[in-house]
């Protein structure tokens, strides 16, 4: 890679002692060489009016179809769509065909990866075909890189495997990740249990149904020690009981899908299938509560919950369309657009230093002599997303002809760099 000069750009880190300051900063070779109050110059400039410039972003809940699906997304479109969102990192869940479920699935993601500017991190099956009935071979496939262990997109409902999970998991300080639904109560759901689910006629899904996990969990994590990881939570009852125990000082944390900040229940009268989510969208009033706890530090991570799904999957009756949407794309975009409370350094957190934090991956720094792993973006640039802007080869989002506000000019990392077209 040749000289990259990053041109008085503001820098958003809140571990550096820059941020906050506008700075040029030159990379050689990979390597942050030079940052300067002065105007420096290399072969390649990126510059612009407000640009800001921080850690590369980490996506820590992406669904690819690689392998058995891979004309929903692979790992090659899943990369380049989350360069397009402005992600340098990104960790995959093990709900493929067949699942990430043994240190070669494993090895499989990590080798096919390895030279990509984004780095991927696999997340493996806790257990064996995501059934919640066998603990897969957790030690080998940590050992082969899997960073954490979930049933990804389906609940851990056995309670028992739980507790030995979150014991088997400690002597390697393995994290575990939980989509918190209780199935029978959800059983046939296709949106949020409330008025606008009567008034479409359509089967909804009670809050409770998360609600009742998270607090078993908790029991549970209380009884054994080791640390749960909570996937897209939906419901202020979850929150609360999340930081109840973040009080009591059990190691728990959770994330937040970017559209449960943007989107509620009401939306579903146009039965757009691509509105279809689990856990669904819920309401506006709850949308509110959603902001405080970011605020406040409960949630600790945005994710985009990115689930690519073909026509064939979401063409069809509400009832019958699958679950899901792709966000990896527009994730910063919506956030930023329908954000009034908090600071944007602290959506940025949420967005590069939590999601490592929790996976336990080594922080990138915006220092001289540090690799170049950073995000540069345009926090003010307001857009019109359309097709063309998509790279996943899924197009299930309901943000295409929406106004957009804020969008990734460029990522470095892996001493390569691609700009955002």
């Amino acid at each position: 890679m040749a000289g990259i000069v990053i041109r008085s750009a503001e820098i958003i880190d809140s571990t550096s002692e820059l941020n906050g300051k506008v700075r040029s900063i030159l990379i050689e070779d990979g390597i942050i060489k030079k940052i300067s109050e002065k105007e420096l110059s290399a072969d390649t400039i990126i510059e612009g009016k407000g640009l800001k410039v921080s850690l590369g972003w980490m996506d820590m809940r992406v669904t690819t179809g690689d392998p058995g699906h891979e004309y929903k997304e692979d790992l090659h479109s899943a990369c380049n769509a989350a360069m397009q969102g402005g992600f340098t990192a990104i960790a995959v869940l093990p709900n493929t065909t067949p699942p990430m479920q043994s240190k070669e699935s494993v090895e499989y993601v990590k080798g096919k990866t390895r030279e990509k500017l984004v780095d991927v991190y696999p997340i493996a099956a806790l257990t064996l075909n995501n059934k919640g009935e066998e603990l897969t071979e957790i030690l080998d496939m940590n050992a082969s890189g899997a960073l954490a262990f979930t049933d990804g997109v389906k609940p851990i409902w056995h309670s028992d495997l739980l507790l030995r999970a979150l014991l088997y998991l400690q002597p390697i300080n393995g994290q575990l990740i939980e989509h918190a639904e209780d199935k029978y109560l959800s059983h046939g759901g296709q949106m949020n249990e409330g008025k606008t689910s009567t008034m479409l006629g359509l089967k909804g899904i009670p809050k409770l149904s998360e609600q009742i996990i998270v607090e078993r969990d908790l029991s549970i994590l209380e009884y054994t020690g080791g640390k749960i990881h909570f996937a897209h939570i939906s419901s202020p009852k979850s929150l609360e009981l999340i930081k109840e125990a973040k009080k009591k000082g059990l190691n728990v944390t959770c994330d937040i899908a970017s559209y449960q900040l943007a989107l509620d229940d009401t939306l579903l009268d146009s039965f757009d299938t691509n509105l279809k989510v689990n856990p669904p969208l819920r309401s506006k009033r709850d949308i509110d509560v959603f902001w405080k706890y970011l605020n406040d530090g409960t949630i600790d991570v945005i994710v985009s919950d990115h689930i690519p799904q073909d026509t064939e999957c979401k063409d069809l009756e509400f009832d019958q369309a699958d679950f899901g949407m792709i966000g990896m794309e527009t994730l910063f975009s919506v956030v930023h657009a329908h954000n009034t409370k908090v600071e944007l350094s602290k959506i940025i957190e949420k967005i590069t230093i939590a999601p490592r934090n929790v996976l336990g991956i080594a922080l990138p720094q915006i220092k001289e002599g540090a690799k170049a792993n950073l995000t540069v973006f345009d926090s003010e640039k307001e857009w019109i997303l359309s097709k063309s802007d998509l790279r996943s080869k899924s197009v299930n989002t309901p943000f295409i002809g929406k106004k957009m506000k804020g969008r990734a000019v460029a990522v470095i990392n892996n001493k390569q760099l691609t700009r955002v077209q």
